[in-house]
């Protein structure tokens, strides 16, 4: 049976030539299976696994329902919502619309945390047909009162799994319950847990529901290897794979790890980029970016890539710390081999994870290919074949770093928002990691050397130049505690004069030692052990503004 054509289903012919124009002719099986149900108005049920074609799923009859209604938008008053776990999805559901939504005469609006939200504001009040939001952020403008739900005529959830898996179900339930009784309902999701099934009894209508390339079907252009190695063989193995052609996607399990791993496959030569919850949205979406366009080959995230974030051609998946979950294996994986294409997704293994690895792939429904291996290994140029190449200056950014990223809707995205890594660590958390600083806590936090790790709920782990002062009685540790805390404290001013303040406070502690290494910078006792830290750029940078 041959698959229906966009006009058999029922689009629009001015739908049509939009997708046409964007290089979409023919629908993805679900988009096949859910558009008529959709476009004639009923509450739809779609599961599908990441890179089946959810997004033009539900984008399609929205804007097809709207172009066909009546009702003109008003400020304040949104006639369709579509709800998304995190920024990332949001921005890239408004990309799916704005070129569809423009020959409609449709405007669309994206609402989420971390940007100034008077921009939101004046849009919303301006009016708009279709908003796009993170939970948190539009429960706030539902709040203050600038935009109400009482218009909506279609409500979309996206992801819907991820949005309960986040902890977003209460605001979610407070803003469906906002939207009117009767209207539509469109729900899309990989997986239907009991959280998504709470919100399909409360406020969905008889819905059809189509499973299509669920997150347990197995993908045939995707391969699977577990590569057993040795810890030290890890990095070796890695950038070995990194460096080959094409593009790559990294995942780790932490923030601190993901910047790790970055710094190291630079350091080697290979272009790579971070995407983690510390960073603000400025840098997400520029290293974003530069994944994309291929300024950076390699991205090394934690699971805030694992869904919304699609890259063409991404030909590669390494796990390097294998998660927790299998539904956590499945949607990192997912980011290649998609919409037909081919791709390998590779786990690096160690001896102590040989049992976590075996469970997970168990119940991912994964039977991969097992190789024991080290560096040099003829397996690694099949996996990643190619040359291998390593860039003349590991150590230069390799894009503009300067604030410069719009989105579609004209507004500058900066700051943290709504997604599950960026929620700060408690208060008790950011004192034992930071000195009694939270992860934005001013421009100190996040700005050089030794102090970098003062915004993290790694921490501690950030610091080994700290611990191996401490444990030794080294004065350059204790010189630098000083000035993140007392010296703080007591308004004293950058540098070696925080640091000296801070060492005279604790005369048993060494305080002759600091104030001398305040005053002579990277002489003293750490520049005649020649270790990291008399060399640490927070060091160097105390010594500087000393002088």
């Amino acid at each position: 049976m041959s698959t229906p054509t966009f006009t058999e289903l029922g689009l629009p012919k001015t739908l049509v030539d939009s997708l046409a124009e964007q290089g979409v002719t023919s629908p993805f099986p679900i988009q096949a299976a859910t558009l008529p149900h959709s476009l004639a108005g009923r509450d739809v049920l779609g599961r599908g696994r990441t890179g089946s074609g959810k997004t033009y799923g539900f984008v399609l009859p929205v804007l097809a329902r709207l172009a066909a209604g009546p009702t003109r938008r008003r400020p304040g008053r949104p006639r369709a919502l579509v709800l998304a776990p995190t920024r990332e999805l949001a921005t890239q559901i408004e990309a799916s619309f704005v070129p569809l939504a423009k020959p409609l005469g449709l405007k669309v609006t994206t609402i989420f945390g971390g940007v100034s939200p008077n921009p939101q504001i004046t849009r919303l009040r301006d009016g708009v047909d279709i908003v796009v939001a993170c939970p948190g952020r539009l429960a706030d403008h539902m709040r203050s009162g600038e935009v109400k739900l009482d218009n909506i005529e279609i409500t979309v959830l996206d992801e819907a799994d991820h949005m309960a898996d986040l902890g977003f179900l209460p605001d979610v339930r407070r803003i469906m319950a906002e939207t009117p009784e009767r209207g539509q309902r469109l729900l899309f999701s990989a997986t239907l847990d009991a959280g998504v099934d709470v919100l399909v009894k409360r406020f969905m209508h008889d819905p059809v529901t189509h499973s299509v390339d669920s997150a347990q079907s197995p993908v045939s252009t995707m391969k699977h290897h577990v590569l057993h190695l040795e810890e030290v063989h890890r990095l070796p193995v890695l950038i070995d794979l990194t460096a080959a052609p094409g593009r790559t996607l990294v995942f780790t399990r932490t923030k601190h790890r993901a910047k790790q791993l970055t710094r190291k496959l630079m350091a080697s030569g290979v272009p790579a980029v971070e995407l983690h919850g510390n960073l603000g949205q400025t840098a997400r979406t520029r290293n974003l970016e530069a994944f994309s366009s291929g300024a950076a080959k390699t991205l090394v995230a934690t699971d805030i890539a694992a869904r919304g974030i699609h890259v063409d051609d991404v030909t590669l998946v390494i796990h390097a710390d294998p998660p927790v979950e299998h539904k956590a294996y499945l949607h990192r994986s997912g980011r290649t081999a998609r919409a037909g294409a081919s791709g390998t997704v590779v786990t690096l293994m160690t001896d102590a994870q040989v049992g976590d690895v075996r469970d997970l792939t168990r119940k991912a429904g994964i039977k991969p290919t097992t190789t024991q291996l080290g560096p040099g290994h003829p397996l690694l140029a099949e996996l990643a074949p190619g040359e291998r190449s390593f860039t003349a200056s590991p150590r230069r950014p390799i894009v503009d770093t300067r604030p410069k990223k719009v989105s579609a809707s004209g507004e500058a995205i900066l700051g943290k928002g709504d997604d599950e890594e960026d929620r700060p660590p408690s208060r008790g958390r950011g004192n034992r990691a930071g000195r009694g600083r939270g992860p934005s806590a001013g421009g100190r936090g996040a700005s050089g050397g030794g102090r970098r790790s003062g915004g993290s709920s790694e921490g501690r782990s950030r610091q080994p130049r700290a611990e191996g002062d401490r444990r030794g009685g080294a004065p350059a540790g204790q010189g630098r505690r000083g000035a993140e805390t007392t010296g703080r404290r007591e308004g004293a001013p950058k540098g070696g004069q925080a640091r000296r303040g801070a060492a005279e406070s604790q005369p048993r502690r060494g305080s002759g030692a600091a104030k001398s290494q305040s005053r002579t910078g990277s002489g003293g006792a750490p520049a005649r052990r020649g270790g990291a830290a008399a060399f640490s750029s927070g060091t160097r940078a105390g010594a500087r503004r000393s002088r």
